[in-house]
C-alpha cells in the first residue's frame, strides 16, 4: 500500500496565480489555479457520469479567493468566478500534480477540437 498523501505545506501565489503544494513522501507540485479550475472534481464540471463532463472555458484569469479545509483529507477553493463546489482531496491533489503534464494536454487539445478559448 502507497505511503499516505499528507501535505506538509499549500501556499497560494496569488500573484502568478498558482497552488504550491509539498506532500510528506518528498514530492511538491506547482498547480496553476487554471488547472485546478478547469479539473474541479465537482459535478458541475465533471456531470454524474462518463461523458458528461463540461469543457470549462474562458478560465485563464481564474483566482482562488479563499482554501477552506475540509477534514483533514481535502480543501475546497472558492474561485472568483463563483465556483465553490469542488472538494479536492489530498489523493487528488497528488494526482492532478503527477499527471499535471497529460492532463493540460488533454484539455488544451479538447478546448481546440471545439473550439473554445482558454480567454472566453
Amino acid at each position: 500500500m502507497p505511503p499516505e498523501r499528507i501535505p506538509t505545506q499549500i501556499t497560494l501565489h496569488q500573484k502568478s496565480r498558482v497552488l504550491e503544494i509539498a506532500f510528506s513522501d518528498g514530492r511538491g507540485f506547482s498547480l496553476p489555479y487554471e488547472y485546478l479550475r478547469v479539473y474541479s472534481p465537482s459535478a458541475e464540471v465533471r456531470g454524474h457520469g462518463p461523458g458528461q463532463e463540461v469543457l470549462q472555458t474562458g478560465k485563464r484569469s481564474v483566482e482562488i479567493r479563499s482554501l477552506e479545509a475540509v477534514g483533514s483529507y481535502a480543501v475546497q477553493p472558492v474561485f472568483s468566478d463563483g465556483h465553490s463546489t469542488g472538494i479536492y482531496s489530498w489523493d487528488y491533489l497528488y494526482e492532478l500534480g503527477q499527471d499535471q503534464e497529460r492532463l493540460w494536454t488533454q484539455y488544451l487539445e479538447k478546448l481546440e477540437s471545439q473550439g473554445g478559448s482558454r480567454d472566453k
